[in-house]
């Protein structure tokens, strides 16, 4: 089955669900297409594992981007997206302050945390791999995200996106092994037709 042949069908599930309340009228591929800028009522979460429980979980209050859904193939999509790590907010500020300064995020040579898609594949119905560079503190690396469709209306759309992130290749490597390498990326991403 091809990309716009799977797009067709999602869209079809996604139309049932538009029939509940709160999910707005069925939409069609033409409604679905389009360019989308990511909305501040997104959530950008993560969390870093401890050895022994506990670590470190927060997220981003500042950030922007865009998501361009083709009407033909869903390949042909792009994502955008730009966070400030200055913005990072754990409920902390000791940490906050510590994850601010050279050790991590180096927020004054390296105030942006840039990602761009450069592959979008669908893994089911309402599901899609997200391939793209990442890059942080000057390195640039490849980078994947799993997203899955929660919601869909003819103004607005949702994505709850995953993705683990080693932080080692990025140099910010502090803390390795108590604090896990690994950065797991939990988010609730909206967008609003532009």
């Amino acid at each position: 089955m091809g990309h716009r042949a799977t797009l067709r069908t999602m869209i079809a599930g996604l139309a049932l669900l538009a029939a509940t309340p709160g999910w707005g009228h069925a939409v069609s591929l033409d409604d679905a297409a389009g360019r989308y800028a990511i909305d501040r009522s997104s959530r950008i979460g993560f969390s870093v594992g401890q050895v022994g429980g506990g670590g470190i979980s927060g997220k981003f209050t500042k950030f922007s981007g865009t998501f361009n859904l083709d009407q033909h193939d869903i390949g042909k999509s792009v994502v955008e997206f730009s966070l400030f790590p200055e913005t990072v907010a754990t409920g902390e500020p000791r940490v906050e302050s510590f994850l601010r300064s050279r050790a991590i995020f180096d927020i004054k040579d390296f105030p942006q945390i840039v990602f761009r898609s450069t592959k979008i594949s669908q893994t089911g119905e309402n599901t899609a791999e997200i391939e793209g560079k990442l890059t942080a503190r000057g390195t640039t690396r490849t980078e994947r995200f799993q997203a899955e469709l929660t919601k869909w209306n003819a103004h607005a759309i949702s994505f709850h996106i995953k993705g683990n992130i080693y932080r080692a290749p990025y140099n910010m490597a502090v803390g390795i092994p108590i604090y896990s390498n690994v950065v797991q990326f939990d988010m609730t991403v909206n967008g609003v037709r532009r």
